[in-house]
């Protein structure tokens, strides 16, 4: 019968056996296979036995510590995901795992320059709502960040709340302005005009409205008069 291939082992599991798979340095060559197969399955769990001598220790423990490195920075990078996503903490960086350098230090590098660039717009589009809530409309979203240029949605995004900061900001001249004609000047035909926009944008401060409002509060022309002394009606004396 063909020989089946080996179950990946873990490092609770028994290794396997010894016979026909020593490559004469005592190391056992089934069970590296194994564990190399774990490994490319996505098993960080999995580990080479130790307490050989020589060159077979040496690779045993080399293979190891490739394994606990990728271990370390999977579970480096849940935790930062988790305080993204959870938490709503978008300060939250990778840190370097077990003072890998090379591939391990771009690769970490490349997770927190993603972070950076999905921050640094979310935290321009606070400030910008935040001084907009306060009352200040001259706030724009800058559309380069760290020097370098927005692009795709995230520039569509800014280009939208600048727009929309633009269009706040002279529909609320425009409301000061009427309402400057009509409390100082008297002037009830005023109208607030925003132009290019539409919906609710639309507003139009009519002066039938104005002058409906105006004559709810006039004071009658009749003049109101009050009879002195005032008389009673007449109360039974039996």
């Amino acid at each position: 019968m063909p020989n089946k291939t080996p179950t990946p082992k873990t490092k609770t599991e028994g290794h396997a056996s010894p016979a026909h798979t020593d490559d004469g340095n005592g190391l056992n060559l089934q069970q590296l296979l194994a564990t190399l197969l774990a490994v490319k399955s996505g098993n960080f769990v999995v580990r080479m036995p130790v307490g050989q001598s020589g060159i077979a220790q040496k690779i045993s423990e080399t293979l190891n510590d490739i394994i606990a490195l990728n271990a370390s920075l999977v579970t480096e990078i849940e935790k930062v995901g988790a305080a993204i996503e959870k938490q709503g903490d978008i300060a939250k960086r990778v840190a370097p795992v077990g003072g890998g350098g090379g591939g391990w230090a771009y690769t970490i590098d490349t997770v927190n320059a993603l972070i950076n660039n999905l921050a640094q717009p979310t935290g321009e589009i606070v400030r910008v709502i935040n001084a907009v809530a306060v009352g200040d409309l001259s706030q724009k979203m800058a559309l380069k960040i760290a020097g370098r240029p927005l692009k795709g949605d995230f520039l569509k995004t800014a280009q939208v709340i600048n727009e929309m900061i633009r269009q706040l900001s002279i529909f609320a001249a425009e409301v000061t302005r009427v309402a400057r004609e009509v409390g100082t000047e008297g002037k009830l035909g005023g109208q607030a005009k925003v132009k290019g926009v539409a919906g609710t944008w639309v507003v139009r401060l009519s002066a039938m409205a104005l002058t409906v409002s105006v004559k709810s509060f006039q004071v009658p022309e009749t003049p109101f008069t009050l009879a002195w002394p005032p008389s009673f009606p007449s109360v039974p004396t039996s």
